[in-house]
């Protein structure tokens, strides 16, 4: 399965950082972002959760909802998310059948090492739950901000 600009968002169920399943279609209505990150408390993803956490104000009165999705077990996400005060969902895809649904499972190199890992990518979609937007290799300084101007300019 490959994403497309206009075409309908793959959905899913996965838990939550309570353990709890949440389907992204339970945000039909809502604008969504949607951001695949590698692991919970390293030093990029830490800072990228905290950015969406410091503008999770400005995107909710966009009424757009953040979820955040990474191979990491729901007790990870729930220490990741009281460590940092984190406002929005954290889903565990530890299958991974999200992140190839959505084609940010990718073979990466490293100091000369090849493995499997998740390519930090970002999705915005709208409220009748179409990709309007999709940031691939993201660097995550300036990404939230740069995200949060597109909500606000072409979905509301």
């Amino acid at each position: 399965m490959t994403v497309e600009i206009g075409k309908q968002a793959p959905d899913f169920t996965l838990p939550d950082q309570n353990g709890e399943k949440v389907s992204l279609s339970d945000f039909k209505g809502k604008n969504i972002v949607l951001y695949f990150y590698p692991k919970d408390m390293t030093p990029g993803c830490t800072t990228q959760a905290c950015d969406f956490r410091d503008h999770h104000e400005s995107f909710g009165e966009l009424d757009a909802v953040i979820i955040g999705v990474s191979p990491d077990p729901v007790t990870r996400h729930e220490k990741f998310i009281d460590k940092h005060d984190l406002p929005f969902l954290l889903l565990a895809d530890e299958d991974k059948q999200a992140a190839k649904d959505y084609g940010v499972w990718k073979l990466k190199k490293n100091f000369g090492r090849e493995y499997y890992g998740i390519e930090r990518s970002t999705f915005i979609i709208d409220k009748e739950g179409q990709i309007q937007k999709e940031y691939r290799k993201v660097r995550v300084k300036g990404h939230v901000e740069e995200a949060l101007e597109y909500v606000r300019e072409y979905l509301n």
